[in-house]
């Protein structure tokens, strides 16, 4: 852990420490700064994911025993905001 001194807005503190729940300054600071990194790295996936071409033509025939689900339109639904 570094130990550090720094200034922080009081206001941006405490709505802060209502989003994330936390007791303390310096909890919520971790916090904070852990969610950040998550949702950078999370970023980071989803691109290398949107990257990749996808064909889900014949999943419903291909999947499991006997079929399932028809893929063929996921890709685009996941794009679509009223289908999320």
């Amino acid at each position: 852990m570094t130990r550090i001194t720094v200034d922080v807005n009081d206001e941006w503190l405490e709505a802060a420490r209502e989003v994330l729940g936390t007791d303390t300054k310096v909890a919520t600071i971790n916090e904070a700064l852990r969610s950040f990194a998550v949702r950078r790295r999370a970023v980071e996936i989803v691109s290398a994911l949107d990257s990749v071409t996808m064909d889900y033509s014949g999943a419903h025939e291909a999947w499991g025993y006997g079929g399932g689900r028809d893929l063929g339109a996921l890709a685009e639904d996941a794009r679509d905001e009223r289908v999320a």
